[in-house]
């Protein structure tokens, strides 16, 4: 590269859980700039969550459910001699967990509950129990690489 590397941002956590995690979600969740607007639509989110699955604490549903949705392989394409192949490769840490909050999100927005807050709550409680569109990305990711295994050795 020539030019000098870029300097990594610190996240500050957030206010109410004292978690990066919630802010880096936060900050994906937020559209046109609007940062408190984002926060609250997560905080309602986490409430409704907390008044459907009582015995858990709703953080830690929220964790889980990003774990389960967190693709661990994943298929680029690669021209190899005129022709071109899924090649899977595994996915950096900081990419797993982007990926997988665009994917919560991305299918919470396409939900057909009434507000943002109720399609985000929906698709956490979902992916926590291994369910919902997020999760069947993951898995139909997974089965692309392991359909593709053949032409991993294209991948350097």
């Amino acid at each position: 590269m020539r030019r000098r590397q870029a300097k990594k941002h610190t996240i500050l956590p957030d206010p109410k859980f004292k978690d990066v995690l919630v802010t880096k979600f936060v900050n994906n969740l937020m559209m046109h700039g609007k940062k408190s607007v984002a926060f609250t639509i997560f905080y309602d989110a986490i409430d409704i969550v907390q008044e459907k699955v009582k015995d858990e604490n709703p953080l830690d549903v929220f964790k889980k459910a990003l774990t389960n949705v967190t693709p661990g392989v994943e298929v680029r394409s690669r021209r190899v001699g005129g022709a071109t192949f899924q090649i899977p490769t595994p996915v950096r840490d900081n990419r797993k967990q982007s990926l997988a909050m665009k994917w919560l999100i991305g299918f919470s927005r396409k939900r057909n509950e009434k507000t943002m807050a109720q399609k985000l709550a929906a698709e956490i409680i979902s992916a926590a129990k291994e369910e919902g569109a997020a999760f069947k990305k993951k898995e139909d990711m997974h089965r692309m690489a392991e359909a593709n295994k053949a032409f991993s050795h294209f991948r350097f």
